[in-house]
């Protein structure tokens, strides 16, 4: 078994490698590569690619990995836990063709570009060839994964969160629907909260600086990190000590960046946190999607957009817009911060009906996956959907089916996750407020009693332990979705004057 874990290990530091290389090419073609270079650089990651493989194909290797699993309760815990993930990951790899595995990757590295063009354009017919290519590859993914318990879009929902297919989401979905679709009725039947003051022209340089002043706010060490622009904000990072992320600012929209910077620097916070003994190895980073977005929209909505957050830091962003904001007082961004307002954005939506958005996202990869559906005809089902759950239409496809990046980037199952992080943030929360004095550490001059509790019960396990693990171990409890719906109810009832919500 020395053997095999002397060559596992060798093999593992030449893939970390290969991996930095490939996330710092991503992440310059995502944020400044120059336009011209696609085709070069999708031809320069088809030879990272193949390399990456005779590397972790080659039959030395296998062995090695196998051996290890077949002996894991010989490992120490941590080795354990990384050859599990390992072996799982390899034995679906090695089920698929090198040829079409490389093709993909080829294929990935010029669908962000396209996709880009055709949303800065609302020109779908761009894109739908690519997305055409995406889909056929995901449905030829599937088709080598499935097992006995795992078939047709299940295949893909397990690989962002294990454990949850389409049984479990819909069983989420429907609980949602049933308790929040009459409660947003009932808010958005009442007059709208005055939000008129976050579309007046604000000065992107100034969007910056409050972005870097947030930044400062979430304790996020700038010697480890940086933040770009992107069409669609996004966290990359490699290890603890490598964490990027990226914002949008939009000039007549001041709450986009805000929120999108707490967002992106949620997920950042969660990379820095793990544990750095985690670095290169498989348990690095974060341990599913769902725990991911779970970090990122708690901070992003349960702090915030909170009261206390806002008493200490509006002061700042008032004084910086004080043309805009000089005669607009605390509570009244508050409630703006916090308007229920049917929208055609999945970023910008406000929490009540984040989650609808995102069964527009499900029923449509349903539909990709489990029908014959032609690409041309997602618009028309994006539309659709969008008047059926939120009943609202949509203007053009910019600001329809071409608003996500996800899907550019094969992220197909993902969706999902978002809504579930919701609800892992909420019970999280739940037993927050038993420990911490809420008031005193969402309103503080930084976040840093915030990070410490996220740290020790989440953050530093990295992918050590699974979610479930987390919320029995923090929460005394398995997941449990009726703390998202109280949390939603209660606040919401508060800032719209409700009574027996």
């Amino acid at each position: 078994m020395e053997n095999a874990l002397e060559i596992y290990q060798k093999a593992r530091k030449k893939l970390n490698a290969f991996h930095y290389a490939m996330y710092l090419i991503s992440w310059d073609s995502e944020t400044e590569a120059p336009v011209g270079c696609l085709e070069e650089r999708s031809k320069q990651i088809g030879e990272l690619v193949s390399m990456m493989l005779e590397i972790s194909h080659c039959k030395e290797y296998v062995e090695a990995v196998k051996t290890l699993y077949d002996k894991k309760e010989e490992l120490t815990t941590d080795l354990k836990l990384e050859i599990v993930k390992v072996w799982e990951e390899l034995e679906k790899e090695l089920k698929i063709p090198e040829a079409e595995l490389i093709e993909y990757e080829m294929l990935l590295a010029k669908a962000n570009n396209i996709w880009c063009e055709a949303k800065l354009n609302n020109n779908y017919a761009l894109f739908a060839p690519v997305l055409a290519q995406i889909i056929n590859w995901q449905k030829k993914y599937i088709q080598y994964l499935e097992t006995d318990t795992l078939k047709g879009y299940d295949v893909l929902l397990n690989d962002y969160e294990k454990g949850f297919t389409k049984k479990e989401y819909d069983e989420f979905f429907d609980l949602l629907k049933k308790e929040l679709v009459p409660f947003v009725k009932k808010i958005t039947s009442l007059k709208p909260l005055d939000d008129s003051f976050v579309y007046k022209k604000y000065s992107i340089d100034k969007q910056k600086e409050f972005a870097h002043y947030l930044m400062d706010v979430m304790c996020f060490d700038k010697k480890f990190g940086l933040t770009k622009e992107s069409e669609h904000p996004f966290t990359s990072g490699y290890g603890t000590t490598d964490v990027r992320v990226t914002c949008h600012y939009y000039e007549n929209l001041l709450t986009s960046s805000i929120f999108s910077m707490i967002h992106e620097l949620g997920h950042a916070t969660y990379e820095r946190q793990c544990d750095s003994k985690y670095d290169d190895t498989a348990l690095s980073g974060g341990t599913t999607m769902a725990m991911h977005e779970s970090q990122s929209r708690f901070y992003e909505n349960i702090v915030g957009r909170s009261y206390p957050f806002w008493s200490k830091h509006y002061p700042v962003l008032q004084q910086l817009f004080f043309e805009n904001l000089h005669d607009v007082e605390l509570d009244d961004f508050y409630h703006a911060i916090n308007k229920i307002e049917k929208t055609l954005i999945r970023t910008e939506a406000d929490e009540l009906t984040y989650p609808l958005h995102i069964m527009v996202r499900y029923d449509i990869e349903k539909a990709i996956i489990e029908s014959n559906l032609d690409v041309h005809a997602l618009p028309k089902l994006w539309n659709k959907l969008y008047q059926d759950y939120l009943g609202i239409e949509v203007p053009n496809d910019t600001k329809g089916i071409l608003q996500d990046v996800h899907w550019a980037g094969g992220s197909f199952g993902y969706f999902p996750t978002y809504a579930l992080g919701s609800a892992y943030a909420a019970q999280l929360y739940h037993q927050m407020k038993k420990e911490l004095n809420i008031d005193e550490a969402f309103g503080a001059d930084d976040l840093s009693k915030v990070n410490a509790w996220l740290k020790e019960k989440v953050h530093k396990y990295a992918g050590s332990k699974s979610p479930k693990e987390i919320l029995l171990m923090v929460t005394h409890e398995e997941f449990n979705p009726k703390y998202y719906l109280e949390y939603l109810k209660e606040k919401y009832s508060k800032i719209y004057q409700l009574t027996n919500e």
